[in-house]
């Protein structure tokens, strides 16, 4: 519920197939290093990368990339063969969040201000011609854009929507680059929360939700009205994925019937399913790839503990056996390749690193390095990230993450609980700066996959739904008895620490156990579960139902929410708190800190409060985040007596002279939707 993606989302690559730990309960560690890693700078951890988001233009003769231009995210145009790469952005107050070529002169680049997550669109030219003043597509005041279709065989158009006629629902439109007109496309009659086009660029197929339901709306063309294929219970999944190659069937990703999500081919006109693509029996399915130029299924990807791949196609499995040859030791996964999929820009990765980024020639065999994402953090620095499981009290197998520092013995340690936001998400196998960050002050971190996560089945999912507090808060404290149980947490040093819903679960772990913690920290976490859910952002009116139905009913459910709303059991907090807040949050409010700070302080207790004026659901600019972490290090040196560092850190160049007033604000891998 509380992480959603931005307007501009960019998906997320497959990675290389690795095999899982062989026992997870018992956790497999090495022998103690001599001496522990120096303490690592702050900063390290938490700047901006050295570059980022690669991209290829449509032409193929461009490689685009973000990097930090006065610690602020911009984009950079570089042309294939040269060494000379060219800003073309001056995001001087905020980083942009991301971006996508509109043709081969033109990038459309989303950004907020202040972390409100009304997204505008801002176009700008390739040869940077109007970096300075770029165009601002959608030029309205609390409004938020999504990119439906930048429209790859039309130079002069982009689909987008917009919530601009009604704070709820977005509409689409077809707005022209040049002369910035905006053709309605489609009005959203109130429950559409999904829009989606063809192969040609037209708007045939919505998901719609009553709150409970959701629905799949479907037009032969653009001249034909939507008509509902099939409705749903929101437990009972069903998203499109992409149309065939024909634009006449839809792959689609659906539990109906099943615990687990699976692939199917799906058929709009006789609205019946067709082929089962894939299944897994211990994991949700839900990423298909298709190469473009040779209009073939090429595999799917799943997560179990790490990342795997299974392949239809034999060229697409020698090129990733290829890939895993030259990069030994780490996931792999295609960024973005050119049209005729002969060049590639391929990201490279593990948990101890945030990895780079190759170029790679197929046709001439060219494979460079373009960039350490993050050079100044060395990988043998880092610490192992071990899949681990236990057993919760009810019998149901909660899996996780288990980092434990290096250089000590993994015996009586200070331990930091990290419980992901959402809750509806995962935590996986990869690169985490505040897992990293932890474990090299000392500390060992476990992530732990409680019930109400996703990716492990319908049944996992939904047996977290009103459990806030409960059993999913059990989950964790589970979690902690069994690192008592293993000898590696030192009982009278375990703090909590979350962001989003696992700032809740930091909140609710100092008031519902405070046996179990030494000290807690809630970052944008709600206090007030009525609060909440009364100030959800308008554009998630559509599901207000649904988030009854996951959390509780406000008035049906009155007195559970009141029972496991820390704001109302504060006098039941004993032990230390830092709560870290965005003054711009259109999730988690502000109100929400406000209400357990006053509570506490109400009682003459002193709370940490870190309240950032010009941010969001979590930090965006950098000389935010130090601040914030700077913070943690101390307050966890003070209340678990674990390390800081004491040297000289990198400091951020700021901002151009002038430049501090002016409010211009706007993933790695495109493989997973298609090659």
């Amino acid at each position: 519920m509380l992480l959603s993606l931005v307007a501009f989302t960019v998906a997320a690559s497959g990675c290389v197939e690795t095999s899982p730990s062989p026992d997870r309960n018992q956790v497999q560690v090495g022998e103690a290093e001599e001496h522990a890693p120096d303490v690592i700078p702050v900063e390290d951890f938490f700047r901006n990368p050295q570059r980022s988001q690669f991209q290829f233009s449509p032409d193929g003769q461009y490689i685009s990339f973000m990097m930090p231009w006065f610690s602020r995210l911009n984009i950079y145009v570089q042309r294939i063969g040269e060494d000379r790469a060219f800003r073309i952005t001056e995001a001087r107050n905020r980083d942009i969040v991301t971006y996508e070529w509109a043709n081969d002169h033109q990038i459309v680049y989303a950004q907020d201000r202040n972390g409100d997550e009304n997204y505008h669109a801002f176009l700008v030219n390739v040869d940077g011609s109007n970096r300075a003043d770029p165009i601002d597509l959608t030029p309205y005041d609390d409004v938020r854009v999504a990119l439906v279709d930048r429209l790859e065989n039309d130079d002069q158009h982009m689909l987008i929507s917009t919530n601009q006629r009604d704070a709820r629902v977005f509409d689409v439109y077809r707005i022209n680059l040049e002369t910035l007109d905006m053709e309605l496309v489609a009005e959203n009659p109130g429950n559409v929360v999904t829009w989606m086009t063809d192969n040609d660029g037209q708007l045939r197929l919505a998901v719609a939700t009553d709150g409970v339901n959701r629905s799949i709306l479907y037009r032969t063309t653009e001249d034909h009205e939507f008509r509902e294929l099939l409705s749903t219970n929101f437990k009972d999944f069903v998203g499109p994925l992409f149309f065939d190659f024909d634009n006449k069937n839809i792959y689609v990703v659906s539990n109906i019937g099943r615990d687990r999500q699976a692939i199917f081919l799906f058929d709009p006109e006789a609205n019946e399913f067709l082929d089962l693509i894939y299944e897994h029996d211990e994991v949700d399915v839900s990423r298909l790839f298709r190469s473009e130029e040779r209009e073939i299924i090429t595999a799917v990807s799943y997560f179990t503990d790490v990342h795997h791949y299974h392949f239809f196609d034999e060229q697409r499995a020698e090129l990733q056996a290829d890939l895993e040859s030259r990069l030994p030791g780490y996931e792999v996964g295609i960024s973005d390749m050119n049209e005729d999929e002969t060049k590639l820009l391929i990201v490279a990765y593990n948990s101890q690193t945030r990895g780079g980024f190759w170029y790679y020639d197929l046709t001439t065999g060219e494979f460079t390095k373009l960039v350490d994402i993050s050079p100044w953090i060395e990988e043998e620095d880092m610490c192992e990230v071990l899949p681990v499981s236990y057993e919760a009290r009810d019998g149901l197998t909660i899996h996780g993450y288990l980092t434990l520092p290096r250089g000590v013995e993994p015996e009586n340690l200070p331990v930091v609980i990290l419980p992901h936001g959402g809750p509806s998400a995962r935590d996986f196998w990869r690169f985490n700066p505040d897992v990293q960050f932890l474990a090299n002050r000392g500390m060992a971190v476990l992530q732990v996959n409680f019930r109400g996560s996703v990716g492990f089945g319908k049944e996992f999912w939904s047996a977290g739904f009103n459990e806030w507090g409960l059993a999913m808060q059990d989950d964790l404290s589970d979690g902690v008895q069994w690192l008592i149980d293993q000898g590696i947490a030192d009982p009278e040093r375990v703090a909590i620490y979350g962001a989003s819903y696992g700032g809740y679960a930091a909140l609710a772990g100092l008031c519902f156990t405070p046996e179990l913690y030494s000290c807690g920290v809630s970052y944008a976490g709600p206090s007030n579960l009525f609060t909440l859910l009364e100030n959800i952002p308008p554009y998630w009116e559509p599901a207000r139902d649904m988030f009854y139905e996951q959390i509780g009913h406000p008035e049906e459910d009155a007195e559970r929410l009141r029972a496991v709303s820390p704001v109302f059991h504060a006098d039941l907090i004993e032990d230390p708190l830092f709560v870290v807040q965005g003054g711009n949050d259109p999730r988690v409010s502000q109100l929400e800190a406000d209400q357990i700070v006053e509570a506490l302080e109400g009682r003459g207790i002193a709370v940490d409060y870190l309240l950032v004026g010009n941010e969001g659901h979590g930090f965006s600019n950098e000389e935010n985040r130090f601040e914030f972490y700077y913070l943690l290090e101390q307050f966890l040196a003070e209340h678990l007596g674990t390390r800081v560092y004491e040297g000289e850190g990198f400091e951020s160049p700021g901002l151009p002279p002038g430049m501090a007033d002016d409010e211009n604000s706007g993933s790695e891998d495109k493989e997973a939707s298609q090659e």
